[in-house]
């Protein structure tokens, strides 16, 4: 079987999320990752995020968009099943070029520091562990976090 590649659709939603409860070591909010949450995330990167399709089903997916000034990556999943068939390299390869078609020069991403498949992920693929910044947040509104 193939794989289909392509833009991430409000309609993948379900089928997304799915596939992000069986990805260990991510975490995600009741808000930021809700339906509604996501939609606005594709409204304004509608052509930054994609899915990988296999056999009619989400096997794959980034979420990637920018400031106007820098990128951004958040949760590239892939089915477990999947993994170790380039799906992952092909998502985020289609991501950058499509970050670079909006005049992006740089991107950034979180991952865990106990995600070491994830942490390996992204330095094969040269993204670079800063360790002279602090990162802060703070939550304007209630946030149930759930981590896989």
């Amino acid at each position: 079987m193939e794989n289909l590649f392509r833009l991430m659709q409000k309609s993948d939603y379900e089928s997304v999320y799915s596939l992000w409860m069986k990805c260990k070591n991510m975490g995600f909010n009741n808000v930021d990752d809700s339906e509604k949450g996501i939609s606005k995330y594709l409204e304004r990167n509608s052509k930054t995020c994609f899915v990988c399709i296999r056999n009619e089903k989400v096997v794959g997916v980034i979420l990637s968009g920018h400031d106007g000034r820098r990128g951004f990556i958040h949760h590239l999943a892939v089915d477990p099943d999947f993994r170790r068939h380039g799906i992952a390299t092909e998502l985020l390869r289609q991501a950058l070029n499509a970050l670079k078609k909006e005049e992006i020069s740089k991107v950034g991403l979180f991952v865990f520091a106990y995600n070491s498949d994830g942490n390996a992920f992204w330095e094969k693929h040269g993204f670079t562990l800063r360790t002279d910044i602090n990162y802060r947040n703070k939550a304007l509104v209630d946030l149930i976090r759930q981590d896989t």
